[in-house]
C-alpha cells in the first residue's frame, strides 16, 4: 500500500490568522490615534476664544504649534527612531507623555505658558503619526490593499473623538484635552501589543538632507514639479482658515451639536478615499488635482454666503463640510501620489519627506498664522446679530486666495507623460 503525504496547510492558516490579527491591532492603533486628535483639534479653537478669551493671533499660533510639531517630526523620527529605538516602543513612550502633557494644558491659562505646552505635546503627538504608517507598511503582506482598509479607521476613530467630546458638551471646556489625554495614555500602552519594529538604520549616518527629503529637489528642475510644489504651498495658506475658524464660527453662530454636525466631513473623506482611484484613472492627475483646489474654493465662496444667508444658512455650512473629502483626498492623498509617481525609486521616501515638510510643517505654519491674524483684524467692536466677527471678509479672504492658486495650477501645470498609477 502507497501512502501519500498530505501537506499540511496549517502554516498557511497560521500566517493568514496572524495577518487578520495585525490588521485588527492596526486598525485599533489607528482609531486610538485619530480619536485623540479628534477629541480636541476642532473644539480649541472655540475653547480658546470664548473660555480663555485669546486674541485671534493667539488662535493663530495655537494652531500653529501643530506645524511645528511637523517640522520638528522629521529629525525625531530620523536621528532618533531610525537608530536607536523599536517603533512600536518610541510610540508607547510618545504616547503616555503625551497624554501627561495632554492633561497640564486645562491647568494653564495665559497663552505665555499654554502655547509652549501645546508646542511640546505636538512635537510628541505628530512623530506617531509617521510611525503609525511605516510600522503599518512594514509588516502588512499587501500594504497596497491592505493599508487603506487599516487607515480608514482613522476617520472612524476622528468621529469617535468628536461624538464623544460632543455628549459631553465639552467643546468650549477643558474636559476636551484630559478626554484626549486619557485616550493619549490608552495609546501609549495599547503600542506595547503591535510587533516588534527594530530600528532601520542602527549605526548608520544620516544625513540632514535625508531627513528633510532635500534630496528630491532634484525633482524641481522639472518645471511641473516646481509648480506642483508652489501650489501645494501656496493652497495651504488659505486652506488652514477652514480649521483655525470654523469651530469659532459654528459657537457664534450658536449651532447645537456643533461636533457630531462637523464629523460629517470625515464620513465624506470616507467617500472620496474610494473614489479617488476612480478619478485617477478617468481623469488623470491635472483634473484630480484641479478638482480638488475648485471644491476649496467653493468651499469657503458656500461660508462666506451662508453668512447672511437667512434660511440657507444650515445648508451652506453643510456644504462647506460635506466638501471636505474631495478637498482633501483630492488635493493631498492625489498630490502624495503624484509625487510618488514622478520620483524614482532612490529618492521616492526624501520626496515623501519634501512633501509633507511643505504640506504640514512650513505651509502650515504659515496658512494658521495668517488665519489667526486675519480672526482679529475683522473682530467687531459690538456683536451684530449674535456674531463677534465680520465672517464674510473672514471667509472670503481665503477664497480669493485660493481661487488664485487654482488659475495658477491650470496654467502652468502638465499632465505626466506617463500614465496616473493604477489602485489596487
Amino acid at each position: 500500500m502507497i501512502l501519500r503525504t498530505i501537506p499540511d496547510s496549517r502554516p498557511h492558516l497560521n500566517h493568514t490568522a496572524m495577518q487578520t490579527q495585525l490588521k485588527i491591532k492596526l486598525s485599533i492603533f489607528m482609531f486610538l490615534q485619530y480619536f485623540i486628535w479628534g477629541c480636541w483639534y476642532v473644539s480649541m479653537g472655540a475653547y480658546l476664544a470664548n473660555t480663555l478669551k485669546f486674541e485671534g493671533a493667539q488662535i493663530g499660533l495655537a494652531y500653529g504649534a501643530f506645524a511645528i510639531g511637523a517640522m520638528i517630526s522629521p529629525f525625531l523620527v530620523g536621528l532618533i527612531a531610525d537608530r536607536y529605538f523599536a517603533s512600536e516602543k518610541l510610540l508607547a513612550v510618545l504616547g503616555i507623555l503625551g497624554g501627561a502633557m495632554l492633561c497640564v494644558l486645562p491647568r494653564l491659562n495665559d497663552f505665555a505658558s499654554f502655547y509652549p505646552a501645546l508646542i511640546f505635546y505636538c512635537a510628541l503627538y505628530v512623530p506617531t503619526l509617521a510611525l503609525g504608517n511605516s510600522l503599518s507598511l512594514h509588516h502588512l503582506e499587501n500594504p497596497k490593499t491592505d493599508f487603506p482598509r487599516v487607515k480608514m479607521l482613522s476617520a472612524v476613530g476622528w468621529i469617535a473623538g468628536l461624538a464623544t467630546l460632543n455628549f459631553l458638551k465639552g467643546a468650549e471646556s477643558p474636559i476636551q484635552f484630559y478626554l484626549a489625554g486619557g485616550a493619549s495614555i490608552v495609546f501609549g500602552f495599547f503600542s506595547l501589543a503591535l510587533p516588534h519594529t527594530p530600528p532601520m538604520k542602527t549605526g548608520a549616518d544620516v544625513k540632514i538632507s535625508e531627513i528633510l527629503g532635500l534630496d528630491a529637489l532634484a525633482l524641481l528642475k522639472k518645471p511641473s514639479f516646481a509648480i506642483f510644489i508652489l501650489c501645494m504651498f501656496l493652497i495651504c495658506i488659505p486652506l488652514y482658515f477652514y480649521f483655525v475658524n470654523l469651530g469659532i464660527y459654528l459657537t457664534e453662530l450658536k449651532w447645537d451639536n456643533m461636533l457630531v454636525k462637523t464629523s460629517f466631513a470625515q464620513v465624506s473623506d470616507v467617500i472620496f478615499f474610494l473614489l479617488l482611484p476612480l478619478f485617477l484613472r478617468r481623469f488623470g492627475y491635472k483634473t484630480t488635482i484641479f478638482m480638488g483646489i475648485a471644491c476649496w474654493v467653493a468651499r469657503y465662496f458656500a461660508l462666506s454666503g451662508s453668512v447672511d444667508a437667512g434660511a440657507a444658512q444650515t445648508a451652506l455650512v453643510f456644504t462647506a463640510i460635506l466638501l471636505h473629502g474631495a478637498c482633501y483626498d483630492f488635493l493631498f492623498i492625489a498630490g502624495q501620489l503624484y509625487v510618488d509617481d514622478e520620483a524614482n525609486e532612490r529618492i521616492r521616501g526624501a520626496a515623501q519627506g519634501f512633501i509633507a515638510f511643505i504640506l504640514w510643517g512650513v505651509g502650515a505654519f504659515v496658512g494658521t498664522l495668517l488665519a489667526g491674524k486675519v480672526l482679529a483684524m475683522h473682530e467687531l467692536a459690538t456683536p451684530v446679530n449674535g456674531l463677534s466677527h465680520d465672517w464674510k471678509a473672514i471667509w472670503l479672504t481665503p477664497a480669493w486666495g485660493a481661487a488664485v492658486v487654482l488659475v495658477v495650477f491650470l496654467i502652468f501645470f502638465r499632465e505626466p507623460l506617463k500614465a496616473a498609477p493604477k489602485q489596487d
